[in-house]
């Protein structure tokens, strides 16, 4: 029998055909909650079965699927409490060495894909004044590492505007919660791994972070099921943060990029002062 808890949360998640869209689908329904789980191909659905589950076809990149994914999970469950924009995947290779439209596959998916997610879920929100979005953006959403131009960028656009939509919308009731996972055993390195072809001069620099990576999948630290948890309690307790790093690789690397970050700016202070007039 399907739930009919009014207090139960309706999630529309995306790319929950495995890693962390799977995991979180499958925490959620364990919680009560009821889920639209939505892939490119909803037949990688078929496992995740409960009568508090929709699944959907969603390609972010359509504007036509992302109305019918909206308007589908309002007619099954009313309406939609939380958005997870989570479909991604990984690519690797160096800025020179990564076409322009593997680029632009990149942001259309992990940045702009998400932002039309979000604006399609934002007036009934606001209508309402509650409800939560939130982007599984990466560590790579702050830090960045050579071979990973494309992957970072998208992330860190995705960061940036919603660390603005979060200053919008709070008054308004709504709530954002950037997600930045480090390494957790997803099919990130595994089928979404985009390996650009190489340039024998950046083999010193990239070529590394290739290796790394196909020797990481299925080995990766971080377990996707107790991320879906901390997700699922962060909502719950309303988003108290905006950020909400997972794994030790994350905490550590973000420390480190901000303590770079914090460095430069005193090592050139005097400089950017005495530019004012």
């Amino acid at each position: 029998m399907a739930n009919n808890n009014s207090d139960s949360r309706v999630w529309l998640i995306t790319g929950a055909s495995s890693g962390f869209g799977r995991a979180l689908a499958e925490y959620v329904l364990s919680r009560g909650d009821r889920v639209a789980a939505t892939a490119r191909n909803p037949e990688a659905l078929a496992e995740l079965t409960s009568p508090d589950l929709l699944p959907l076809r969603l390609d972010v990149t359509q504007a036509d699927d992302i109305a019918a994914a909206v308007a589908a999970t309002r007619a099954r469950f009313g309406a939609i409490d939380v958005l997870v924009n989570n479909a991604g995947f990984g690519i690797v290779g160096a800025v020179e060495e990564t076409a322009e439209r593997d680029l632009r596959d990149a942001f259309e998916t992990m940045f702009f894909g998400a932002v039309a997610l979000t604006r399609a879920v934002l007036p009934e929100m606001r209508g309402r004044g509650r409800g939560t979005i939130v982007q599984i953006t990466s560590m790579g959403g702050i830090t960045t590492a050579p071979g990973y131009g494309a992957y970072c960028a998208a992330k860190h656009a995705l960061e940036a505007v919603s660390e603005s939509l979060a200053a919008e919308v709070a008054p308004l009731g709504v709530r954002v919660l950037v997600v930045e996972p480090g390494a957790f055993r997803t099919q990130l390195f595994g089928a979404g791994y985009r390996q650009m072809p190489t340039i024998d001069d950046y083999a010193p620099t990239v070529g590394p972070i290739r290796a790394f990576g196909n020797q990481q999948d299925g080995r990766q630290p971080g377990d996707p099921r107790k991320a879906a948890a901390a997700i699922y309690d962060a909502v719950a307790a309303g988003a108290p943060t905006l950020r909400l790093p997972l794994g030790s690789d994350a905490v550590d690397f973000i420390r480190r990029k901000l303590a770079s970050v914090a460095a430069d700016v005193d090592h050139n202070e005097r400089v950017a002062r005495d530019t004012t007039f």
